[in-house]
């Protein structure tokens, strides 16, 4: 499979579609059915004890499956998530930012289907894994 976005392009987008939050995100690295992304953490990311907040990470884990689907299927605004589940497994290193390793393992014409792994920045073991499936609007033309 071959990507309909490249990175300046997931970029621009970004900007363009999600202004609010563009500044957030960095998207790290793209290829056929994975995408890297990076949360820039600061305080509004953090809950009590200093540690970045689950619906931060959650957020996080469904951009960065958003981006990695556009990759593949082009610049549709209406693709969005169906289900989500998300597994915390360790608090995530205070002060890093947290990076978001998206894998689609089905993309159909209907749905999408992948998961996401969450590290925080330069730790082995990750934070949380996430798993989630998003509708893929008809085409139009």
């Amino acid at each position: 499979m071959m990507l309909k976005m490249s990175l300046a392009e997931l970029r621009a987008f970004l900007v363009c579609e999600f202004p609010q939050v563009s500044d957030e995100f960095e998207i790290v690295d793209v290829a056929p059915m994975e995408l890297i992304l990076c949360l820039r953490t600061g305080d509004r990311h953090l809950r009590p004890g200093g540690t970045v907040s689950g619906p931060a990470m959650f957020s996080l884990a469904d951009v960065a499956m958003y981006l990695a689907i556009l990759a593949m299927i082009g610049p549709q605004a209406l693709a969005v998530t169906t289900n989500c589940s998300i597994d915390f497994m360790r608090k995530p290193v205070a002060g890093q930012d947290v990076i978001a390793r998206a894998r689609l393992h089905k993309l159909g014409r209907v749905l999408a289907v992948g998961d996401v792994m969450l590290y925080s920045e330069g730790q082995v073991a990750p934070v949380a894994r996430a798993s989630l499936t998003y509708s893929i609007p008809p085409s139009r033309g």
